[in-house]
Parts: structure tokens; sequence; C-alpha cells
């Protein structure tokens, strides 16, 4: 494939979705692309200041990072003319957007008609409450850029089919290229010595299902069972779960970590939880399944495409009685998890590999440029 120049624009450098671009600029750079990458500058802290300095040889389009506001707010008229600038001064092939920002911001940016605008909304929009001011207003904005949309790229079947029932169908390309993991993280994690019984990795938000999961603990020890659990991770509800920890009077049973590696916090939990309300595809499923750690997770999103087979061990979300059933039960018989999470390892391993997703997406660019070259656009 013909190097092409790649300009990646996404807002908050956290969770699944700054895994995917990271990966996805890796290794395009890797195959001989020249890649960039436009983040704000306000998140993600240490963390992802580390994993920029670590991706930063590959960069040959270079890093920008500047102030990108959660919400519509005046920074948006300084971050798109910033984005129309670097797409100028690169001559970007592939203008991707992630998340409902990153993908505005790259649809919004005019004056580069040669460059295929990509969108990837890793749930974003599509995982809002509709029915409030804000999601009423995101779902506008939604279907209004689609007509600026030359490739929509989905990481799930999932997201694919809920962007068409929940905001239409597009009129640029559609394509499915599901999050893969690498190599390296099929060799086994394992749990430290002071690991827990439980751990949660993710974002602390009400979306991720926090609270069912203490609440179900909670129920647990009412039934006479002690169960512990790691909560690792950063987010606006960290106050509110700490103070239902300590309502329920559970503080000696959960402890709250800060965000870190995926590996390293599954050390510290005998059987991963992902109690969700919602999700795309979510990659700390990902990452346990290619460890062979236990998992106990929602049907959600695009988590029954990861399970394929074994989706029928899904539970429904916000249904603390059933998740503190499931976890008793896991723990109870040890040998049926260990059975059940090398089956799904086997799964993960020939459907969901890094390899697979950048040559889904590399494809999905060709065939846009395509489109674009008989339109007469380059």
């Amino acid at each position: 494939m013909t190097p092409l120049n790649i300009l990646h624009v996404f807002r908050s450098p956290v969770g699944g979705l700054f895994r995917h671009v990271a990966d996805l600029a890796r290794e395009q750079a890797a195959r001989g692309h020249r890649v960039g990458l436009i983040a704000d500058s306000s998140t993600g802290g240490d963390s992802a200041d580390a994993t920029f300095e670590a991706l930063r040889q590959s960069l040959a389009l270079g890093l920008t990072r500047i102030p990108m506001s959660r919400h519509l707010g005046r920074r948006d008229v300084g971050a798109v003319a910033h984005v129309m600038r670097r797409a100028a001064e690169t001559k970007a092939d592939i203008l991707h957007g992630h998340g409902a920002k990153g993908g505005a911001y790259a649809r919004l940016a005019f004056g580069n008609n040669r460059a295929v605008r990509a969108y990837t909304p890793h749930g974003g929009s599509l995982l809002i409450g509709h029915n409030t001011l804000a999601g009423k207003f995101y779902l506008a904005s939604e279907r209004l850029l689609m007509r600026r949309g030359d490739l929509f790229l989905f990481e799930s079947e999932f997201s694919a089919v809920a962007f068409r029932n929940i905001i239409g169908l597009p009129g640029g390309l559609i394509r499915v290229a599901r999050n893969g993991v690498s190599r390296r993280e099929f060799e086994p994690v394992a749990a430290r010595p002071d690991a827990t019984d439980l751990v949660f990795l993710g974002e602390l938000r009400h979306i991720k299902g926090i609270d069912v999961l203490i609440d179900a603990i909670g129920q647990l020890r009412r039934d006479g069972r002690a169960v512990s659990a790691t909560l690792v991770g950063s987010g606006p509800d960290r106050d509110v779960l700490q103070a239902q920890v300590a309502t329920l009077g559970l503080a000696d049973l959960i402890r709250f970590k800060p965000a870190m590696p995926g590996r390293e916090a599954l050390s510290l939990g005998r059987i991963m939880v992902v109690p969700s309300r919602a999700e795309s595809l979510p990659y700390v499923v990902l990452e346990a399944a290619a460890a062979s750690v236990p998992l106990i997770a929602t049907a959600v999103g695009g988590v029954g495409e990861i399970f394929g087979p074994q989706a029928a061990a899904l539970l429904p979300a916000g249904d603390a009685g059933v998740l503190a059933r499931a976890i008793a039960s896991t723990l109870d018989d040890r040998a049926a998890a260990a059975e059940s999470a090398s089956r799904l390892r086997e799964r993960v391993a020939a459907t969901f590999s890094i390899e697979t997703m950048v040559d889904g997406v590399l494809g999905a660019y060709a065939s846009a440029l395509e489109r674009l070259r008989q339109s007469g656009r380059r």
C-alpha cells in the first residue's frame, strides 16, 4: 500500500479509545505510513504522558495537544481551526476522528477536500441518554455531520447497527474493524499475593455499573460471605462510589487504585468483573480473555461478539442480585471458571488480533480513497 499521511484526532487520552488510537498509530507507522496525533491537553495525566512519550518516535507527523472541551464551547472553534491547519501542513490523506468530539473536529475541518474524513464513534454519542437536552443535541449534531463523513469505521457490529438505528444511514462507506489485542497479551497474568477475589478496571462513572458491583458485594456480605474487590481507575464518580462503600460498611473489602496498564491491573484480582450498563467493544474484556483471567460480564454492546458461543453466560445489566449469585458461583467452581476462560482465550486469539484490526482499517482507508478518486476530489 502506498504510504499515507494519517492524522488521528480525539479528545481525552484515556480508556479504550486511547488504547485503540495508540495501537493503530503504532502499527500504521510500523507498516510505513506517516502518522500524527491531535489530542486534548487538559486530560490524561501522567499515564497519558508516558504513552505519548513511548509513541513519539513513531509519529512522523508529530503530536499536538490543545484544549478541547467535553461539551460544546468556545474552545471548539480553536480546535477545529487547529485540525484544519495541521491537515494542510501535513498534506493529510486521512483525517480520522475518534469519539464524538474527535469525529466532529475531523469532519468540520474544511479546506482539504482531498483527505478522507473518517469517523469511529467508540460508543460516544451512541451510549449517552438520548432523552436529555444534551443527548438530543448530540444526536442532532451527528445527523448533520453524517453528510461530512467519507468513511464510518465501527469497532463492533453492535456499534454499526446502533448508529444506523439511532442516528441514520451514513452516505459514506461503512466498515467494521473490530478492536484487537497483541500477541504479548496472551501471556498469562499471575495474581499477586495480595490479590482480591475480584477486580474492576475502567472509568469510574455511572455507565460502568460499579455501583451495582458494590451493591452485589454488600448483598454477599449480608448473606455471610466476605468477597474482596479492587476497583482500578479514575473518573467523575470516584467520590460517590467511595461514599457508597463507606455507607455499606465495605471499606475492609473494597479498595480503590488509580488507573494503570491493563495487565498490571489484572494481577490485582482473581476474577475480572465488567458490570457495565452500556459498552461498545471493551478492551478490558479482550485483555482479560487473552490473559485467561476468568470473566463475569454483562450482556451489553459488543460484549456478546467477544464471547460468541459463550454469550449465554453474560448477565443482565443493573441487577445486583444476579451479579452476586454469579460471583458466588464463579468463586465456588474455580475449575469451571478456568475452563471457560481458556475457551474464551482461544476465541479471542482467533478473531481479535491487532493485525486483523489494522488490516481492516487500512483496507477501509484504501476503499474510501478510491471512492474519492472516482468522485474527482483527488
